[in-house]
């Protein structure tokens, strides 16, 4: 970091503070720490941005499931699987990152950002307590696939990964937004790991970034999981809708040209 000027360390210090607190109460600290390394290391290659900010965000994420599991006790009938599937999820993802077009994905997460975010505003009932829709093979199924399908895209692609988890096991599986958060965070530190598979033997972390950054990430992280247990619910839920429409705002800007 020799190389770099104090305004910058700053910058990305911050960036990865604000999105370890993200990622730990409702997912999508990405889309805040990765500008934020683009703009600060204009002469890093694409997989190099990509590998360090996977390395600042699994420190975060490392912290925050630890805190959750600690605090909030998840049913490991549920985040085993999905931890499973979701690291090799984005284990295949990242295989073949390299060779999709990532422009082309943009609307898709626009449109499904909108979703998500639509349909939680509209349903204020929704993730207020838990009430499980699936029981026994279908339960383990449903977390089964729902790992495997966001854990891909997390490693093919990325944005908001944390938010379709947390999503997912609230619309689609039934539980609470606190419930839901912790497993999410889980889930969310195993793709981490299998995209690092990837990223580490092939040289392209940037370890004197990264590491910074993963401390203050980490921060983030832990006060991000202790507030969310602390303040419930209830306030996952309204945090979530306000990370949503940020991220529809930034990415849907991006889509039409306004940045």
């Amino acid at each position: 970091m020799g190389d770099l000027s104090l305004t910058v360390v700053a910058l990305l210090a911050l960036a990865a503070l604000t999105a370890g607190f993200v990622d730990a109460v409702v997912g999508g600290g990405g889309l805040v720490q990765l500008p934020a390394l683009l703009l600060g290391l204009p002469g890093a290659s694409p997989v190099q941005v990509l590998a360090t900010n996977k390395i600042a965000s699994v420190c975060g994420t490392a912290v925050s499931s630890l805190t959750y599991y600690r605090r909030i006790g998840p049913d490991p009938r549920t985040f085993v699987p999905l931890m499973a599937l979701a690291l090799g999820g984005a284990f295949s993802g990242a295989l073949l990152a390299s060779r999709i077009p990532r422009d082309a994905f943009e609307p898709i997460v626009l449109v499904a950002l909108v979703a998500v975010g639509g349909y939680v505003l509209l349903r204020p009932q929704l993730g207020e307590r838990t009430a499980l829709r699936f029981a026994g093979h279908r339960h383990l199924a449903a977390a089964m696939g729902v790992g495997f399908v966001i854990g891909f895209y997390d490693g093919i692609l990325g944005p908001g990964t944390g938010s379709f988890f947390v999503f997912a096991l609230v619309g689609l599986m039934g539980y609470d937004f606190l419930q839901a958060s912790a497993k999410a965070k889980l889930a969310n530190f195993a793709t981490n790991i299998g995209a690092l598979l990837l990223f580490i033997p092939s040289g392209a972390v940037l370890w004197d970034v990264g590491l910074m950054m993963g401390a203050c990430n980490l921060v983030g992280g832990y006060l991000g999981a202790r507030t969310a247990v602390a303040r419930g619910s209830r306030f996952v839920r309204v945090f979530f809708i306000a990370v949503v429409s940020a991220f529809v705002v930034r990415i849907g800007g991006g889509v039409l040209g306004l940045w």
